[in-house]
């Protein structure tokens, strides 16, 4: 069903694709804004298409104590709820003394990365020391959401071919998303009308989906991403069929996906998009300035405001890498989220930390291909004196427990209970698996 109605969708009245100044099967601006119930309908329709419960799943947070990481900073090890049942891991920094309600803010991982990535803890540090209470969790499949609590595995990659497999993938992972923001909204220190989501490549794709569906967050942050384009463009033609190409292609009921998309943004709140000049992720085809300034005034034509339009921007020499640790996105937040141990000239006055240095000196661990100083090696992270984070510290659960209750956790627990909410027979579930699973 779904390949005729890509075919439908084509638009044959737009300029050649081809061209770097147009994306590729993008539809022109309408005529006529949408109304409020249109975009209400769209909301829902998206949550339906990626099998996202209304209401969300049973949060029932759980400590497993704290640790403090750096001085002035004290994070707790707690696990929530999510589909089917199952529970998320995750380490929530705060700031040691404070007063009052504070910002909150989800990070969301790109591939390969979960609670243990550099830039999880430098970030969770680093706005903690601000003034923020910052979550970190693990995606399916890495880290204690991995049968052999292994990170950097991507199993969340691996072809379920169930009938709604990457649908139910993308719908998870969104939905992880919210949970993360319900978990904020249900702290007594945190501001709930005062919540950033960071989403750092696969994770800029998850979030821009969430904040679309979920009114609560107030500020979307997006890193090496965000180029949501056309049917059968790069995001529909991805590898990563579960986590991205089967997820935005259950969107193409959309009329003109990527300016839907983020006019359900803009009706939400700001949005900050970060890419890099030499990312050769987002740069292909053609997403560079043309492309954002197209997207712009599609979703003007289809919102009727420019108020809260997304805002894009380049920057020279720099790669694939989540930008949102740097001095531009921090004082871009400061203006949102209104840190309370920061003030502008604060954030301009902090020192910086080269990461690649940074990293050989700390023995921090980047993950294999982005040590490169493009990309995350050569990051000038805003804040000095970050210290490195062992593995041990950020796993949540104690060892014996985890094994006890790990299929409330891992990916395999997930598949069995995806393939059999569509129907599938536990005697039948192995054969939609590779050979090695």
């Amino acid at each position: 069903m779904l390949a005729p109605m890509l075919q439908a969708q084509t638009i044959s009245s737009r300029p050649n694709p081809a061209d770097p100044h147009y994306p590729f099967n993008t539809p022109p601006p309408v005529k006529v804004p949408a109304s409020s119930a249109q975009f209400n309908q769209w909301r829902s329709q998206i949550k339906s298409a990626l099998f996202i419960s209304d209401p969300l799943p049973t949060l029932a947070p759980k400590s497993f104590g704290t640790f403090s990481p750096a001085p002035g900073v004290v994070a707790e090890r707690v696990t929530y709820g999510t589909n089917f049942g199952m529970r998320i891991p995750a380490i929530v920094y705060m700031p040691l003394h404070s007063d009052g309600k504070l910002p909150g803010m989800v990070v969301v991982d790109g591939h390969g990365g979960d609670k243990t990535s550099w830039y999880s803890f430098y970030t969770g540090i680093l706005y903690a020391r601000a003034g923020a209470v910052v979550v970190t969790y693990d995606p399916i499949g890495e880290d204690e959401r991995n049968n052999d609590r292994k990170s950097d595995t991507r199993e969340h990659d691996i072809p379920v071919k169930g009938p709604h497999s990457p649908e139910r993938m993308g719908g998870l992972m969104v939905t992880d998303v919210m949970q993360a923001v319900s978990y904020l909204s249900q702290r007594p220190n945190v501001d709930s009308t005062r919540i950033a989501v960071l989403g750092y490549s696969m994770g800029s794709f998850i979030s821009a989906i969430a904040g679309a569906v979920d009114p609560r967050i107030h500020t979307l942050v997006l890193s090496g991403g965000g180029d949501l384009d056309g049917n059968m463009g790069s995001w529909d033609q991805s590898s990563k069929i579960m986590c991205q190409a089967g997820p935005y292609r259950a969107l193409s009921f959309l009329p003109d996906k990527g300016a839907i998309l983020y006019g359900l943004n803009q009706r939400r709140g700001a949005t900050l998009i970060l890419n890099g000049k030499l990312d050769q992720l987002v740069g292909k085809p053609h997403h560079f300035e043309p492309f954002f300034k197209d997207l712009s005034s599609r979703v003007v034509a289809l919102t009727g405001t420019r108020t809260n339009l997304f805002e894009s921007r380049f920057f020279a020499n720099v790669g694939h890498r989540p930008s949102w640790v740097t001095r531009p996105a921090a004082l871009w937040l400061q203006g949102q989220l209104h840190f309370p141990n920061w003030t502008a000239a604060k954030i301009n006055a902090l020192g910086q930390t080269h990461i690649s240095a940074w990293a050989k000196k700390t023995g921090a661990h980047i993950n294999p291909g982005f040590t490169e100083e493009e990309r995350e090696g050569g990051i000038r992270a805003l804040g000095k004196d970050v210290p490195n984070v062992t593995w041990d510290s950020l796993q949540v659960l104690p060892l014996e427990t985890w094994q006890r209750e790990k299929e409330r956790f891992v990916w395999d627990a997930w598949v069995r209970r995806a393939l059999t909410a569509d129907g599938i027979r536990t005697a039948d579930q192995k054969a939609l698996l590779p050979a090695a699973h």
